[in-house]
């Protein structure tokens, strides 16, 4: 655990949805492995390197909330864009969320053969933005209107104490040359309250 990078993440709602959901919004229990990426590159990222998260601790005890939020029914084609009218295609999805979470998030750094820096100086860029709270984009929980706030631990996280078997979980996005993005699962343990992610879901 030494070497690894950490910051705490929290926020008022979280929705880590489940690909298997194709109609309503579905959160898994638990912050995804790829989710805690994503807030890690709001934070700081470098194309010199890769995240990999190792572990996500839950600091807060699991809790659902119902909401029915309005989206969009299309998707403006990255192909051919053309714009679509909101008030047109307007509709309203069920939404099972989180609430009030919490997480510790451990990951490390692993640079690319391009990296021109020892990874010495990314960890420690990496250190003094969550010191100062900067960020490239207002990180998120899964959805970009659940902002995350984040810090540094003050050493005094304990996950909760609880095991479970989360299943099938989604773990990683691996784009392939043509753009197109292979979605990467692994069966999530809950472990005294911590997520230990599978170093299988970064190999190429």
């Amino acid at each position: 655990m030494q070497s690894y990078l950490s910051v705490k993440v929290w926020g008022e709602m979280a929705c880590f949805t489940r690909p298997e959901m194709k109609v309503e919004r579905v959160s898994y229990p638990v912050m995804t492995p790829s989710a805690a990426r994503g807030v890690l590159e709001a934070i700081y990222w470098k194309p010199e390197f890769e995240w990999r998260v190792r572990e996500i601790h839950v600091l807060k005890p699991i809790r659902h909330i119902a909401l029915v939020r309005n989206e969009v029914s299309k998707r403006i084609p990255t192909r051919d864009p053309k714009p679509i009218f909101v008030d047109e295609e307007r509709t309203q999805r069920y939404t099972l969320a989180l609430r009030d979470v919490a997480y510790l998030i451990h990951a490390e750094i692993v640079l690319r053969d391009h990296a021109d820096k020892d990874i010495a100086a990314y960890r420690d860029q990496f250190r003094r933005r969550v010191e100062r709270g900067d960020c490239y984009f207002q990180p998120y929980l899964g959805c970009r209107e659940f902002s995350a706030y984040f810090a540094p631990p003050t050493g005094g996280e304990n996950p909760i104490r609880l095991n479970d078997d989360l299943g099938r979980m989604l773990g990683e996005l691996r784009y392939e040359g043509n753009g197109k993005a292979n979605p990467i699962f692994f069966h999530a343990y809950l472990r005294n309250g911590v997520l230990t992610v599978p170093d299988e879901i970064y190999r190429r």
